[in-house]
C-alpha cells in the first residue's frame, strides 16, 4: 500500500490548500485524510478579508478536488473527510452532496473500507469555552471543565432537541459507531485528540477560572479510554494547535495504537505522510 496524507485544521487558509493540492498532484497518495476545521471561521464575515470566497466549499474545495480527479483519473486518491468544531454543521449538507458526486467520502459517524483496513470518522469534541456548539458534546458524563460552556447553552447552526444534546455523550456515540467490532486493523479519523496524551496539551499553564486551575489537557477521555481498551491500529487527530510545539512531538503510542496529530499553530501546512502498512515510519513536514 502506498503513502497516505493526513492534514487537519487548515481553517480556510487558501495558501495551505494550494500546497495540499500541489502535493496531491505531485505525489499521488493512495488516500488523503482531512481531520476537520477545514473552513474559514465565521469571523471572516465581520472582517475586511475580501479574498475569502463566498462559497468556500464549492469554489475552493469541490473545484480543486474535481480538477485533481480529472487530471489524475485512476490515480486520484480516496479523500476521507470529517468536520471540526470550527466548521458549521449546516455545511454538512454540502459535504454529503459532494460525497454523492464521488469527489470525496464524508465519513463522520461512518465506517468505510480502505483496502484491507476499515476507516471510521468522528467529529465531536468535549465542551470548550467557545459559544459555537455544533460539534461539541459531553464527553463521558455531564461534567464540564471550569470555564467551559455546556453544549446546550451555546449556539447551533441546525435545530437539535435539547434532550438530544443533554443526554448525548462522545462515549455513547463511539460505542454505537464501533460496537463489538475488532478495530485492531482500523484507522480512526477523529477531530479531538485523546485526553492526557502528547497530542492534547493546551497552552493553559498557570491559568485559572474562578481561582480553579485549568487542566492543560483538553482531549477526550472517551477517546482515550476507547483507544486504551480497543487498541485500534492507527488514530488521526487535530484540534489542539499548540500541542506539538509544547510537547515537542506530533505523535504518540497508546499500547499498540499509533496516534498522529496534524494540528499546527504556524502558518505552514502540516502534512503527515504515513503508509498504513508501516505506521512506525510516519513523517510530518511543514510546508
Amino acid at each position: 500500500m502506498a503513502i497516505s496524507f493526513f492534514v487537519s485544521d487548515l481553517h480556510g487558509s487558501i495558501t495551505r490548500y494550494k500546497k495540499l493540492f500541489q502535493k496531491i498532484e505531485e505525489e499521488q497518495p493512495e488516500a488523503v485524510f482531512l481531520g476537520g476545521d477545514l473552513l474559514p471561521s465565521g469571523l471572516y464575515m465581520f472582517t475586511s478579508k475580501h479574498n475569502v470566497p463566498n462559497d468556500f466549499i464549492q469554489d475552493i474545495l469541490k473545484k480543486n478536488f474535481s480538477e485533481l480527479k480529472n487530471k489524475l483519473k485512476d490515480k486520484y486518491p480516496r479523500i476521507f473527510i470529517i468536520l471540526g468544531n470550527d466548521d458549521s454543521r449546516a455545511d454538512e449538507i454540502s459535504f454529503k452532496k459532494i460525497d454523492s458526486e464521488g469527489i470525496w467520502e464524508y465519513i463522520h459517524n461512518k465506517k468505510v473500507e480502505f483496502g484491507k483496513f476499515n476507516v471510521y470518522g468522528y467529529s465531536f469534541i468535549p465542551p470548550t469555552p467557545f459559544l459555537m456548539k455544533d460539534w461539541e458534546k459531553y464527553d463521558v458524563s455531564r461534567y464540564v471543565d471550569p470555564g467551559c460552556i455546556p453544549p446546550e447553552e451555546g449556539s447551533h447552526s441546525i435545530n437539535i432537541k435539547k434532550d438530544d444534546i443533554v443526554y448525548s455523550t462522545i462515549k455513547k456515540d463511539i460505542e454505537l459507531l464501533v460496537g463489538n467490532n475488532d478495530v485492531s486493523n482500523s484507522i480512526l479519523l477523529f477531530h479531538t485528540p485523546p485526553y492526557k496524551t502528547k497530542l492534547d496539551r493546551a497552552d493553559l499553564d498557570g491559568k485559572t477560572f474562578d481561582y480553579v486551575p485549568l487542566d492543560v489537557h483538553i482531549g477526550s477521555i472517551a477517546v482515550q479510554r476507547f483507544i486504551n481498551n480497543k487498541q485500534p491500529y492507527i488514530t488521526l487527530h487535530g484540534h489542539v494547535h499548540e500541542s506539538a510545539r509544547i510537547t515537542g512531538t506530533w505523535k504518540d503510542k497508546l499500547g499498540e495504537t499509533y496516534a498522529f496529530s496534524a494540528a499546527h499553530d504556524g502558518k505552514e501546512l502540516a502534512l503527515v505522510r504515513f503508509n498504513p502498512e508501516e505506521p512506525e515510519k510516519a513523517t510530518k513536514e511543514l510546508i
